[in-house]
């Protein structure tokens, strides 16, 4: 089975499984300078997933529910207060270690260590019906429970942050995939703004020294790939 992952730049993905299901993390598009599109080019999605309510990170998730009926899906305490911002009463509320199913999709909710305004900074572990299994870390720091991540789940697919100052930097973020034990790793939350890590070779560097089994799949804001799972053997391309 083929699904296919977008990146808009930041921490904002857009994928969209080979059973016709989209999903949305992260949606910031509006005051994104690394967004090549804006968020019209979200025509249906089935949830929105929020890993905090950071302003980059909430983006334009109220009006793409609106848009497009799309769950959104976070932390309780951040559904409530969207809510009452204008987001569509058809919000999924959750906390750390709950799980849900958006259609045939398994939306695992984890920590992540990070400050938020509401609730606590989340990330999401999903797996697919194929079996893949894609892990999204939101915007947070390394702690060593990323352990378990990899104990109770085969990660195909790891998204972390490597971009400092705000997140982990890129040798956190190599050690992370030692931890977590993925077979790929899309590095997200750099060259966003100046403050942040400005490009990926730091990070390839630290990742062929403290995890030379995970892949490296470098994108660019924009741009679509290709994942495929067939017999525990992920292929990831371009389009």
């Amino acid at each position: 089975m083929e699904h296919k992952l977008t990146w808009y730049g930041h921490s904002n993905f857009k994928l969209e499984t080979e059973n016709k299901q989209t999903f949305v993390f992260d949606p910031f598009f509006t005051g994104n300078p690394s967004a090549p599109v804006d968020a019209a080019v979200i025509k249906r999605a089935d949830a929105v997933l929020i890993t905090h309510d950071h302003d980059d990170h909430i983006g334009q998730a109220i009006e793409i529910c609106q848009s497009t009926g799309a769950h959104c899906v976070g932390v309780f305490d951040t559904i409530k207060k969207l809510t009452g911002q204008g987001l569509p009463d058809n919000g999924i509320g959750m906390n750390v270690g709950g799980t849900v199913m958006v259609g045939e999709t398994s939306i695992h909710m984890v920590q992540a260590v990070h400050s938020t305004a509401s609730g606590v900074a989340t990330g999401y572990i999903l797996t697919l019906n194929d079996g893949l299994c894609l892990y999204h870390a939101g915007d947070t720091g390394l702690f060593s429970s990323m352990e378990l991540f990899g104990l109770f789940n085969t990660i195909d697919v790891a998204l972390l942050p490597i971009g400092g100052w705000f997140t982990m930097g890129p040798e956190h973020a190599a050690y992370a995939c030692k931890l977590l034990k993925c077979q790929k790793v899309i590095p997200m939350h750099w060259g966003t703004f100046p403050i942040l890590e400005q490009n990926t070779k730091p990070f390839a560097n630290a990742l062929e020294r403290m995890a030379p089994d995970t892949g490296l799949v470098p994108m660019e804001p924009g741009q679509t790939i290709s994942i495929r799972k067939e017999n525990d053997n992920l292929q990831c391309s371009c389009e």
